[in-house]
């Protein structure tokens, strides 16, 4: 039998930068890279979830620091990466995962609240990227961003998602073939349902809709934010010096099924509002 977990995987002095680590999916992935030995940066518009974020990531024995700031605003994103530069060291590890959401119709939908979402996934991930390349090891360094099944499945109630996260894929397989040939890797990472997160909450408000969504992946289950570290720590690491560009699903075969009819099924239970 195989013995293989993710102290296989050793990040130890590696700098890793998280946007919107603070939380959820992205906050695991930080956790996993701080238990890894990697230094941590984590940034996140909120200095509360900021400062819980770093205390957390500490007691795993890692150097972390943190930033309040928001990922619309290029020249603090610009400062929270210089200043992170300046303190750890050059950057092997960027990863872009602030994102807003809220279900909501088209016609209940204003246009700031379609903007909201584009200008936090979509132009987010540009300053992040855009930003952060200074301060990244080249050659070396990997960036990976974290998308969305609904980049490519039409799903109702989330135009605006399906809008931005679809550019996020496209920004990463374009930056895959500027950057590559300096030995920077950029790939995407796509979350499927994923239990215990505030983006599964407000899709999947109820006990009943969540279970409904489990029972629509071909696993059965929802996933963890385990399972999501875990592929970034592959991605970032050695075993995928070849992967550059990829688009990588970690959903169960969720995606498979086409589950935009589910969710515009479970729309009655969704806690919308117009924005």
């Amino acid at each position: 039998m195989m013995n293989i977990s993710e102290k296989t995987l050793d990040f130890s002095g590696a700098v890793v930068f998280v946007a919107g680590g603070t939380s959820g999916i992205n906050l695991g992935i930080a956790e996993a890279f701080s238990k890894a030995g990697a230094k941590l940066a984590v940034l996140s518009r909120s200095q509360e979830k900021v400062t819980a974020a770093i205390q957390k990531l500490r007691q795993y024995g890692s150097e972390a620091m943190g930033f309040s700031a928001d990922v619309r605003d290029f020249a603090a994103v610009e400062t929270s990466l210089r200043e992170t530069h300046e303190n750890l060291g050059d950057i092997d590890v960027l990863i872009s995962g602030a994102a807003g959401n809220f279900p909501a119709p088209v016609l209940g939908m204003s246009a700031n609240g379609f903007k909201s979402v584009i200008d936090i996934d979509l132009l987010g991930t540009f300053n992040v990227l855009r930003a952060g390349y200074a301060f990244l090891k080249k050659p070396g360094s990997t960036i990976i961003n974290i998308s969305a099944p609904q980049a490519y499945v039409p799903t109702p109630l989330q135009a605006h998602v399906c809008a931005a996260k679809a550019g996020v894929d496209m920004l990463t397989r374009v930056l895959a073939l500027e950057w590559g040939d300096q030995g920077i890797r950029v790939n995407s990472i796509v979350p499927g349902p994923i239990e215990g997160t505030e983006g599964m909450a407000r899709l999947a408000p109820t006990p009943m809709a969540q279970a409904a969504v489990a029972a629509s992946v071909p696993m059965k289950r929802m996933g963890t934010t385990a399972d999501v570290a875990k592929l970034a720590l592959v991605l970032a690491s050695p075993l995928a010096a070849y992967i550059n560009g990829a688009v990588i699903p970690v959903d169960g075969g969720w995606s498979l099924t086409g589950f935009g009819d589910l969710m515009n099924k479970l729309s009655s239970q969704f806690k919308s509002s117009a924005q």
